[in-house]
C-alpha cells in the first residue's frame, strides 16, 4: 500500500500535542509536530480553560503538519467531563469551564443530597464524582440559569475543537460517557435525570460513534496538505484512545492509563451496574470497538505535578527524573495518603497538604522532597492494588497482568512499586498511547486497518514494551487493609 499520514491532536489537562502519524501498512511512525503547556485561569470567579490559546496552538500545529505532508484525516481527543456552550449562531458563548472549579463541588453536594448517590448511579452507571459534567450544568442552573436558557446546545470538549475543524455539531460517545448524564445501559441521555434537575432538554446534542466522518477541514486551515483532509471522530476521550493502543487488553488484564489522572480498569462487553460497582465507586465508560471500560479514576500524577510546580515557584526546578531518582533512595511505605481524598483535588499548596494529611493519619510527616515524592508513589501503587482487587470482584474477571500506557510509563519507580503492590507483572507500552489510539481509530474508519486485532499487531510493531516483575510484595500486602481504611478514618478530619 501507499503510505498515508493522519493527524492526531491530543489535549491533556496539563499539556497538548499535535502529532503526525505515518502508516506504512504494518507499523506506525509518530512525530510530535507541536507541544504546548496550558492551565486554566479564573475569570468572573469561575475557573475556565483558555480556548483561544488552545485553538491557536492546535491550529499552528496543524499548519506546520500541513506543510510537511498531505494529511488524509485528523481527529481530536481530550480529557473528559468538560464542555462548551454554543449560541444559536453556533458561536462558543464563553471559555469552557474547568473541572476543578469550586462550583461543581457545591452542586455535587446539593444534587447528591436531593437525588441520592445510588439513584444517580443506577440511572447512568457513571461514577458519582464532583468533576462530572452533570454538576457543572447543575451549578449553572442554580447560579446563572439565563446562560443555559439562551444556549442552543453544548458539546463535549473534544467536539468543541471538531466543530472548529469541520463545522459539525455532534458530540462523541466515549466523551458523553464521562458526563454523568448518559444512561450507559440504554445508550441514550438519561432524560429522567435531566428532567428531574430541570436542565433544558434542548442543550443535549446528537451523539455520534467513534469512526464517524464529520466532513473535511474548513476555513483558513483548508489549504496545502490540509486541503482535502477528513475530520474523523477518534475515541475522543483520551483514555478511550489510550486503551485502544493496548494489545490484548480484553484478556485477563487490568489497564492503567497513567497521566495527570490514572484511569484504572478492565474491559467488559456490557455495562456492569451492580451494588458492588456502586460500593467500589467504579464507573462504566464507553470504549472502542463496542465495549465498556469498567474503571476507577485515581488522582494520578497530579499530586506530583503540583508538588513540582510549588517547588519550582520557590526556585527549585528539579525535573521529574531527578525527583524520582531521589525518591527511589527512600524506604518504601514510610507514609501513605489516599489520592482519592478531595483534599488533593484543587491546585496550590500540595506539599503542605500531603504533610498535613500524614500528620492527621499518624504517619511520619515527609519533610524532604524525596520523602514527599516517595509518599505519592507508594500511595498511588497502593491505590492500584485496591483497584485491582475491587475490579476483579465486581467484574468476575481474573486479572493476571497490568498494562500501563501514557506519560507515567517513564516513571520507573512507580511501575516497580505497582508490580510490588499488586503482586502482578506490569507491562508498559507507549508513552504516546493516546495519540496512537487516536490514529488507529481514524485508520480503521478509512478502511486501512480491518479489525482491532490487526490494529494491536500494528501497535506492537511500533512500540517497545518493558516488563516489571513483582519484588517484596509481602510488605505491600500487609498494608492492604490499613490502606483501605485510611480514607474512611480521615473522612471528618482532613482539610
Amino acid at each position: 500500500m501507499t503510505a498515508l499520514t493522519v493527524g492526531a491532536i491530543d489535549l491533556g489537562a496539563e499539556s497538548g500535542r499535535v502529532a503526525r502519524v505515518d502508516f506504512d501498512g504494518s507499523s506506525l511512525g509518530l512525530t510530535v509536530i507541536r507541544r504546548f503547556t496550558h492551565k486554566p485561569g479564573k475569570r468572573n470567579g469561575r475557573l475556565h480553560w483558555n480556548f483561544d490559546f488552545l485553538w491557536s496552538e492546535i491550529s499552528a500545529g496543524l499548519r506546520d503538519l500541513g506543510e510537511t505532508a498531505t494529511v488524509t484525516s485528523v481527529g481530536v481527543d481530550t480529557f473528559g467531563v468538560d464542555y462548551g456552550l454554543f449560541d444559536s449562531a453556533g458561536n462558543l458563548m464563553e471559555d469552557p469551564l474547568a473541572y476543578r472549579e469550586a462550583a461543581r463541588g457545591e452542586a455535587f453536594t446539593r444534587v447528591v443530597a436531593t437525588v441520592g448517590r445510588d439513584v444517580l448511579y443506577q440511572r447512568t452507571g457513571s461514577q458519582v464524582a464532583p468533576i462530572n459534567t452533570l454538576f457543572a450544568l447543575a451549578a449553572d442552573q442554580a447560579l446563572r440559569p439565563e446562560l443555559l436558557r439562551d444556549a442552543s446546545y453544548f458539546l463535549m470538549l473534544a467536539d468543541v475543537f471538531h466543530r472548529k475543524l469541520s463545522g459539525s455539531n455532534v458530540t462523541e460517545y466515549t466523551m458523553v460517557s464521562t458526563s454523568g448524564m448518559y444512561d450507559m445501559a440504554r445508550g441514550d441521555w438519561a432524560w429522567d435525570l435531566i428532567d428531574e434537575l430541570s436542565l433544558p432538554r434542548h442543550l443535549f446534542p446528537e451523539v455520534a460513534q467513534p469512526g464517524a466522518v464529520l466532513g473535511n477541514v474548513v476555513g483558513d486551515l483548508a489549504s496545502g496538505g490540509l486541503a482535502k483532509t477528513h475530520v474523523i471522530l477518534p475515541a475522543a476521550h483520551d483514555t478511550a484512545s489510550a486503551v485502544v493502543s493496548i494489545p490484548d487488553v480484553d484478556k485477563n488484564c487490568m489497564f492503567i492509563s497513567s497521566g495527570t489522572w490514572s484511569l484504572v480498569g478492565v474491559i467488559t462487553p456490557l455495562p456492569v451496574i451492580t451494588a458492588d460497582t456502586l460500593r467500589f465507586n467504579l464507573t462504566n465508560e464507553a470504549g472502542y470497538p463496542n465495549n465498556i471500560r469498567l474503571l476507577r479514576n485515581v488522582m494520578g500524577l497530579w499530586m506530583l505535578q503540583e508538588c513540582r510546580r510549588a517547588w519550582a515557584e520557590s526556585g527549585d526546578s528539579k525535573d521529574y527524573a531527578d525527583l524520582v531518582e531521589f525518591a527511589a533512595r527512600e524506604p518504601a511505605l514510610r507514609s501513605l495518603v489516599d489520592p482519592a481524598d478531595n483534599a488533593f483535588l484543587s491546585p496550590g499548596g500540595m506539599p503542605g497538604r500531603i504533610q498535613e494529611y500524614c500528620r492527621a493519619a499518624g504517619y511520619p510527616v515527609p519533610e524532604t522532597q524525596a520523602q514527599i515524592v516517595r509518599t505519592i508513589i507508594d500511595s498511588l501503587a497502593m491505590s492500584y492494588r485496591i483497584a485491582a482487587e475491587d475490579l476483579a470482584e465486581a467484574s468476575g474477571q481474573k486479572i493476571d497482568s497490568i498494562r500501563v500506557v501514557g506519560g507515567g510509563v517513564n516513571n520507573t519507580l512507580l511501575q516497580q512499586a505497582t508490580a510490588d503492590a499488586t503482586g502482578l507483572p506490569v507491562i508498559t507500552g507507549a508513552s504516546e498511547a493516546t495519540v496512537l489510539g487516536n490514529a488507529v481509530v481514524q485508520l480503521m474508519a478509512l478502511g486501512e486497518i480491518d479489525t482491532i486485532e490487526e490494529a494491536w499487531k500494528v501497535v506492537s510493531a511500533s512500540v517497545q514494551e518493558r516488563t516489571y516483575v513483582p519484588r517484596n510484595s509481602e510488605k505491600y500486602a500487609d498494608l492492604g487493609k490499613e490502606f483501605r481504611a485510611l480514607s474512611a478514618t480521615l473522612a471528618a478530619r482532613v482539610i
